[in-house]
């Protein structure tokens, strides 16, 4: 990008999520989207690593020969191969499509930081995967084998077909709400819907004691994707506010079609992965839990409710915390430490 030379300071009114008047990514100030800053600070003061934690259990849980069934441990495989395609698919996306697009110097500051996230989340599956001794073609490739993994990704990576072409630009209706779109789809429903079943595994396994320092670690990935998906959702909610006209009727109707096909995909994900239920979690619980938690996406940007499922894992409010999704930015000096201090 050309720098143009004037004295004319950056006026704060220009500043957009896409189509900056100014597009100048050089300067940080004036801030407009300070919610993209509070992230950002949010994150910095979240760092964590997985070596920091320690994996000596869950070596010795997976030695064991009885203390995992045959069923669990395909499920911890299976829950861990979508993990580590999902987070590169994620990373790809910052890098490739939003961070290209996106005009607001503070929101690129976040994410940069999201970015290097992604990076130590395939950090913590390498290290859950060498720790344990699992076959790294096995868990890898995954998607390339396993229906239920791959029928998530392909249908992510659909979006993708447009927005990373080189020549695709913002700044026309269209390619605008192609963006808008694909931030619908990385947030609400890859990082907000997509990992949620997972998740739930991988905490049935801590309730049980079982496989604690893998748990562990997808708790800090929880609370990072967390994260993630409040700055998605903030950036769809000041594009609406920014460009209210691409928010139509018609494509309110597209986003809550794509909400729910998600849930057919993720609950169908469950039901073929878990087949006999796991920790006490069946699929028509999986299923219920999916459209509690595509309720409150699509209530948060605005969106009415289609299922008005209640929640058929309580428990899991304690283990991810869904209140603070919310505001979670605001109790950030209390709920984040550095990951060696972390109490959960």
């Amino acid at each position: 990008m050309p720098i143009t030379k004037t004295t004319q300071k950056v006026d704060i009114n220009q500043r957009r999520i896409i189509n900056g008047a100014d597009a100048d990514v050089i300067q940080l100030y004036p801030m407009r989207h300070t919610f993209a800053w509070d992230a950002y600070n949010a994150a910095n003061s979240n760092h964590w690593l997985p070596t920091e934690i320690s994996m000596q259990k869950d070596i010795e849980h997976w030695k064991s020969p009885t203390t995992l069934t045959e069923d669990e441990r395909r499920a911890f495989k299976t829950v861990l191969g979508f993990f580590t395609t999902a987070d590169s698919i994620a990373a790809n996306n910052v890098v490739l499509a939003m961070y290209k697009h996106i005009s607001s110097p503070e929101c690129r500051m976040y994410l940069l930081r999201q970015a290097y996230e992604e990076a130590i989340h395939t950090h913590a599956y390498q290290y859950i995967v060498e720790s344990l001794g699992l076959d790294e073609g096995e868990i890898f490739n995954m998607y390339r084998e396993v229906d239920a993994i791959y029928d998530k990704d392909e249908f992510i990576l659909s979006f993708n077909e447009g927005i990373f072409n080189s020549e695709f630009k913002t700044g026309t209706f269209e390619n605008d709400q192609k963006f808008l779109e694909n931030m619908v789809v990385f947030s609400l429903i890859l990082e907000g819907i997509f990992f949620y079943s997972s998740f739930a595994v991988m905490f049935g396994f801590q309730r049980q004691n079982k496989m604690i320092g893998s748990a562990e670690q997808i708790q800090y990935i929880m609370r990072d994707e967390s994260q993630h998906l409040n700055f998605g959702i903030n950036i769809i909610n000041t594009i609406k506010e920014e460009q209210p006209e691409l928010w139509t009727p018609e494509f309110q109707t597209h986003i809550i079609n794509l909400i729910k096909k998600a849930v057919d995909l993720e609950a169908k994900f469950a039901a073929e992965v878990f087949p006999k239920g796991i920790f006490g979690m069946n699929a028509d619980g999986f299923r219920k839990y999916i459209e509690h938690i595509a309720d409150r996406r699509l209530a948060r940007v605005g969106l009415p409710v289609q299922y008005n499922t209640p929640n058929p894992f309580p428990w899991m409010s304690e283990a991810i915390d869904l209140n603070k999704e919310k505001n979670f930015f605001e109790t950030r000096v209390t709920e984040y430490k550095t990951g060696g201090t972390l109490e959960w």
